[in-house]
């Protein structure tokens, strides 16, 4: 997970969502069973909101579950000692509402008393999954002894794993990398460690701590973790951002489920056409009257939640939503720019005469930009 997103590039661009129909779906997929237990929880798809720092909060998530598909969402990744000590970031960080179901609150630390303290608080305030993050590959992260830094000692992770299993009664998972840098590929060594121990299921993102979110996603990496495991379900995580991506990496990985987190940025109603590709239906795209009122729908869950604040907060969603919302570009740089409520609905007003006139497909987040200030570029 990384909180400048934006910035990021990938080695392809979005695919057409039109061209893929149940024509390509083996069909031991169309005739498995949709629910997939992790632990004691059934949950109702084999498609998860992956968590996202900065992104996935409440609102994010609300407007996604409204449109149907979700099996599971996770939250940003909160610091346990902050959530233990009352700290106001934690403690926004986790909140939800009665829509906002199932949910997992994904934890980072490198102290096992903070991660078990955590998960006890977040058990006794009534959440029903805990995720432990050993995937995020930020420096300010890894540099504390947290996320991705905690696979490089397989003893010292497997016993803070244990830990947090045996301190709480819900269903403890980890989300996780391949490993280190290329040299130390440790997840199927911790996968099968964590197994042991009593973890109710491990998400992988194919890449190593050092790509970062650079290159391409590794199919047979993700592919050894399930087979490192003996029951517990092996949820894949990167570069999902087509229905094709998604039963592409099920078919190469044997993977039970699949986490999506920039691709549901890049196309809010993946987890609705996977859903109805699942039920043997052909995937429908969002009317442009759809992808206006989601956009709507999105902002004013922000304003709810943070006051005119939102308008801030906004404008990192514009460069995602822009290609697939047919947003024309100028329309999309005014939304980065976002100063108010009023000019929100100025813009969409204005998206709602000239919609579809954009010219590029590509999501401007997915474009590399210099670092530094825009004049120094």
């Amino acid at each position: 997970m990384n909180s400048s997103l934006q910035t990021q590039t990938e080695s392809h661009d979005c695919k057409n969502y039109n061209q893929h129909d149940n024509e390509n779906i083996p069909d031991r997929y169309l005739q498995e069973e949709k629910e997939i237990s992790v632990g004691s929880r059934v949950l109702p798809s084999r498609y998860f909101l992956a968590p996202l720092a900065g992104y996935t909060h409440l609102p994010l998530r609300t407007a996604l579950r409204e449109l149907g598909g979700i099996g599971l969402a996770t939250t940003d990744l909160i610091l346990a000692a902050q959530l233990v000590s009352g700290g106001r970031k934690a403690r926004e960080l986790i909140k939800t509402s009665a829509q906002d179901k199932p949910l997992s609150v994904q934890i980072f630390g490198s102290q096992i008393s903070d991660l078990t303290r955590a998960a006890v608080f977040l058990e006794q305030m009534g959440y029903e999954g805990i995720d432990i993050n050993m995937g995020c590959p930020m420096g300010k992260v890894n540099s504390s002894g947290g996320g991705a830094r905690l696979m490089c000692d397989c003893d010292s992770a497997t016993a803070m794993v244990a830990a947090v299993v045996k301190a709480v009664s819900v269903p403890v998972t980890v989300k996780m990398r391949l490993g280190w840098n290329s040299e130390q590929i440790t997840a199927p060594l911790l996968a099968k460690s964590f197994e042991q121990v009593g973890i109710a299921g491990i998400t992988v993102h194919g890449r190593t701590r050092q790509q970062g979110f650079h290159g391409q996603v590794n199919l047979d990496g993700i592919r050894q973790v399930v087979e490192a495991v003996e029951q517990i379900p092996v949820i894949g995580n990167g570069d999902v951002r087509t229905l094709e991506d998604a039963i592409t990496m099920r078919d190469i990985t044997g993977c039970q489920a699949v986490a999506i987190g920039r691709g549901a940025m890049l196309d809010p109603w993946l987890f609705r056409k996977l859903k109805q590709l699942h039920e043997g239906e052909k995937p429908t795209p969002p009317t442009p009257d759809e992808q206006i009122a989601f956009l709507r729908r999105h902002f004013d869950l922000m304003l709810h939640e943070h006051g005119d604040y939102a308008t801030v907060l906004f404008r990192k969603f514009a460069g995602w939503y822009g290609a697939r919302l047919g947003i024309p570009e100028d329309l999309e740089d005014r939304l980065r720019r976002l100063d108010s409520p009023d000019k929100f609905q100025e813009i969409v007003e204005e998206i709602k005469r000239r919609h579809g006139e954009r010219t590029t497909t590509t999501a401007t987040a997915l474009i590399k930009v210099p670092n530094g200030p825009v004049e120094r570029w």
